[in-house]
């Protein structure tokens, strides 16, 4: 963001100079403008490597318009985006006594998943579709799904009580975590529905549901180590933020909280105000997801509509669905799996409608992006579908529990539009 504070430029004059996302007026306040790069200036004819400081992500391409001054790119790690630093010669928009440098850093955000992307319709099965069972090469019931960066799938594989590795082309998977030391005699997880990878840890966390607890399962001296680090919780779903902060819904109390590692009482950041609809409360809260400015978003299951409570709101409102329980596009059926972009579009596993729905940030109404053919087996079917990830290049994965396999499709168009 480019700071105006204290110059006696105007917005007009910052307007005719360059197109930026965000910047300070001399009064104070913020300016920002929705086209991120158009700003008159840039060059996309010279080195990429020159032209742009490239602060995080993987950027391998730069197109442009025909006045080489709209720059667009297309980037090699969906799942991270980009955010990119450009400096801009402002000397001939405005002379040093309007501002005393001659430069401004125009910052561009690149988005996660392009806003026009579409996927394969026929989906590949990439882990089971062997039929339901428990040898090494069959899932029972997969609902969790964590797909890294090397498309290396870690699925909670429910009903066989365990998680599975599965890397991409291999015929069988690996098990890599079954609960050892089940409370009250419970057989294993007893179904665990979610599991999520802390990378700084090298370390799976994942919700024993039926033993109510929250578990981390580590990789020390070659062997893997159970450590349970929440007890007397019934957990559904977990994320974790930037800060390595651990968010945890609970179905038994409809809320969500947020904990540090190795705290026990947590931070309430949704519902937490009984079973119900009004919008500070949920119904069943399983999958979430939060953002980079901590915003939660539950997929509200019972309510058939997804919320998102920005950080340290009273109540959340509706992002997707909550018009009762249907199959139009602005309904959903049992919303689980939960995937947010960087522009706040909203991928949401429709389960009982058999689809992967996608919601722009403020509509009324989605689309269905795979599935919605009724439930099947065929490559086009889903079949209660429950979780959902991308990898880095944008292709998304679905874990189609009553088919016991999980499918991928392909992300077919990865250009940014800016």
């Amino acid at each position: 963001m480019a700071d105006f504070t204290g110059t006696n430029i105007t917005d007009g004059q910052l307007r005719s100079a360059l197109s930026i996302h965000g910047a300070r007026l001399p009064n104070g306040t913020l300016s920002h403008d929705t086209n991120l790069l158009n700003n008159s200036q840039a060059d996309c004819n010279i080195s990429l490597v020159d032209s742009w400081t490239l602060k995080t992500g993987n950027v391998t391409t730069m197109m442009s318009d025909k006045n080489n001054t709209n720059c667009q790119f297309t980037l090699q790690s969906l799942a991270i985006g980009a955010t990119m630093l450009q400096r801009v010669n402002l000397l001939n928009k405005w002379d040093s006594k309007s501002w005393p440098y001659s430069q401004a850093v125009l910052s561009a955000t690149i988005p996660n998943i392009p806003v026009n992307a579409q996927w394969t319709q026929n989906g590949v099965t990439v882990a089971g579709g062997n039929g339901h069972g428990d040898a090494t090469n069959q899932l029972y019931w997969p609902w969790g799904l964590f797909v890294d960066d090397d498309q290396t799938m870690i699925i909670a594989d429910c009903n066989n009580g365990r998680i599975i590795q599965w890397k991409m082309g291999d015929k069988n998977g690996q098990v890599i975590a079954v609960d050892h030391n089940p409370r009250d005699g419970l057989n294993q997880f007893a179904c665990n529905p979610d599991v999520l990878m802390d990378k700084e840890t090298n370390s799976l966390i994942t919700c024993d549901l039926a033993n109510e607890r929250v578990v981390r399962w580590s990789h020390l001296s070659g062997t893997i180590q159970e450590e349970t680090i929440l007890d007397n919780i019934n957990c559904w779903g977990l994320a974790m933020d930037d800060q390595r902060y651990l968010y945890i819904s609970n179905i038994a109390k409809h809320e969500v909280r947020r904990y540090q590692i190795g705290d026990k009482n947590g931070t309430l950041v949704a519902g937490g105000h009984g079973r119900g609809n009004d919008f500070n409360q949920l119904n069943i809260p399983v999958q979430i997801f939060v953002d980079r400015k901590q915003a939660v978003y539950v997929s509200d299951n019972f309510n058939h509509r997804v919320m998102k409570w920005d950080k340290g709101a009273a109540e959340g409102i509706v992002v997707a669905g909550g018009q009762g329980e249907g199959q139009d596009l602005t309904q959903l059926s049992g919303p689980r799996g939960l995937f947010v972009d960087m522009l706040g579009t909203v991928y949401v596993v429709d389960t009982r409608s058999h689809r992967v729905m996608r919601w722009p940030k403020g509509a009324k109404n989605g689309t269905a992006i795979v599935g919605g053919n009724d439930a099947g087996e065929e490559a086009n079917q889903l079949d209660n579908p429950i979780g959902l990830s991308f990898d880095r290049r944008g292709n998304l994965y679905v874990a189609d529990s009553m088919n016991a396999r999980v499918q991928r499709y392909s992300i077919e168009y990865t250009h940014y539009d800016g």
